[in-house]
């Protein structure tokens, strides 16, 4: 029963999430799915950019108001708000990173998790 409640909380967050992204605009939205991926640090990434650091502060603000709202919870950890290059919010199951697109396309977590089952989110 843990575990069902656990699977549900982490769906209720993925999708509080990926609305908090569409609300403002996110480009690109993935979710990639590591819990077939032995040692991962978490269940899900989730991935998008927006096109300036007010937009990319403005995405993570409405994925942290959607997640509240919808599912109560807060992120465990927050870092990068202060440079909105690339803010990233741990919700434990859940690790949102929400980039500018250079930062994005330096970085390719995709492609450095491309073993992980990839989904691309509607915009």
């Amino acid at each position: 029963m843990t575990e069902n409640k656990s699977l549900n909380n982490t769906r209720n967050i993925l999708e509080s999430v990926f609305k908090g992204i569409q609300e403002k605009k996110g480009h690109h939205i993935l979710d990639l799915d590591l819990t077939r991926i032995e040692n991962a640090v978490t269940n899900h990434f989730v991935i998008c950019h927006g096109e300036s650091s007010r937009q990319v502060t403005a995405i993570a603000d409405a994925v942290e108001e959607a997640v509240r709202k919808e599912t109560s919870e807060k992120p465990w950890h927050r870092e990068g708000v202060q440079n909105a290059e690339w803010i990233l919010l741990d919700y434990s199951n859940v690790v949102v990173h929400i980039f500018n697109e250079t930062t994005r396309k330096f970085y390719n977590l995709e492609g450095l998790w491309a073993d992980a089952q990839i989904k691309e989110i509607e915009a």
